[in-house]
C-alpha cells in the first residue's frame, strides 16, 4: 500500500470523482476539503453543493441551504456528460436534499455501479448542527442503504444507532448496528476516542472485521479530518481498490494531514490537505 494513487499521464483524463456536500466560507473543511484533497491526488474532481455555510475557525454561524431542484440538477449535469467514477457525500442539511439526492442516483442509473462514500455529518467539530434532526431517518433509511460505505465518527454513530462508543466490544456493537441499516461496508472511526494513544478504526461488512490504527496526533488543529480521510476513500475506490485498500489508503493520508495540521485563527486549525506537496 504506498501512500499516493497513481497519476493519470498528462493529456489524458483523470479518474472523475464527486463530493455532494456544502461550502465551507473558511475553507477547512467540507467541499474545499474535499475539492483538494481530489486535486493533490490527482483525480477530477465535480461538485454538488448543497448549503452555504458562514463559518470561520470559531464555528458555524449559520448555513443556507441550496434548492433541492438545483442539488439534484448539479448531480444529474456531471452524471450525464462529464461522468463520475466515485462520490461521497457530506453536509446534507435537509430531509428534501437527502431525498433529492436518492432519487437523483437511482434516475442516473448510478446505484450499484458507482463507488459511494457516504458521510453522515451531523455537526460540526464545535458541535452546530448541519443537519436537521428530522433528517436523521432519511439518512438512515433512504440514502445509508445506497452506500458502499458510511464513515460516520462516534457522535454521529450515537446519532444514528444509540450506541456510544468507549472501547472496542462497543466499537464493534456499533460497526455492526451500522452495518444493519444496508451499506455494503461500515466504519466506526475512533479519533474522537481520546482514551488510547491509537487512533483505531473499524471496518465491517457484515462477516469480517478489518481495524485500521495510527499513532494518535496530539493537536487540537484537525478541522476538516474526516472530510479528508473521505475523499481520499473515493479517490481510491475510483481507482478501482477494494474498500479495505482504499480505507488503508485513507487513514494514511489522514493521518499525515492531521500530522502537518496547521493553526488557523483564534479556534480550531485545519488538517493540511496540502501534505502530499512536501513528500
Amino acid at each position: 500500500m504506498t501512500n499516493r494513487l497513481p497519476l493519470t499521464a498528462p493529456g489524458h483524463t483523470p479518474r472523475r470523482v464527486m463530493t455532494i456536500a456544502g461550502s465551507d466560507s473558511g475553507g477547512s473543511a467540507g467541499l474545499q476539503a474535499d475539492m483538494r484533497t481530489f486535486a493533490m491526488l490527482g483525480v477530477h474532481g465535480s461538485a454538488a453543493v448543497t448549503a452555504v455555510t458562514v463559518q470561520n475557525s470559531l464555528g458555524v454561524r449559520a448555513f443556507h441551504e441550496v434548492p433541492v431542484g438545483v442539488v439534484a440538477a448539479q448531480i444529474s449535469a456531471v452524471a450525464s456528460d462529464i461522468g463520475i467514477e466515485a462520490a461521497k457525500t457530506g453536509m446534507l442539511a435537509s430531509t428534501d436534499i437527502i431525498r433529492a439526492i436518492v432519487a437523483t442516483w437511482s434516475a442516473e442509473k448510478l446505484t450499484g455501479r458507482v463507488p459511494f462514500v457516504v458521510d453522515p455529518v451531523c455537526a460540526s467539530n464545535a458541535g452546530e448542527p448541519l443537519l436537521h434532526p428530522s433528517a436523521l431517518d432519511a439518512m438512515r433509511d433512504e440514502l445509508i442503504p445506497l452506500a458502499t460505505l458510511v464513515t460516520p465518527n462516534l457522535d454521529e454513530v450515537r446519532l444514528l444507532v444509540g450506541i456510544d462508543v468507549v472501547d472496542v466490544a462497543t466499537q464493534r456493537d456499533a460497526a455492526r448496528a451500522l452495518h444493519a441499516l444496508g451499506p455494503q461496508w461500515a466504519l466506526v472511526k475512533g479519533g474522537h476516542l481520546r482514551t488510547s494513544r491509537i487512533s483505531s478504526d473499524l471496518l465491517f461488512d457484515g462477516s469480517e472485521f478489518h481495524e485500521f490504527a495510527a499513532a494518535r496526533v496530539d493537536t487540537r488543529d484537525d478541522h476538516g479530518a474526516g472530510d479528508t480521510l473521505g475523499a481520499a476513500i473515493t479517490a481510491a475506490l475510483a481507482h478501482g481498490y477494494s474498500v479495505p485498500d482504499a480505507v488503508a489508503f485513507g487513514k494514511t493520508w489522514v493521518t499525515e494531514c492531521i500530522r502537518q495540521a496547521y493553526p488557523l485563527g483564534h479556534g480550531l486549525g485545519p488538517v493540511n490537505g496540502m501534505a502530499g506537496l512536501y513528500r
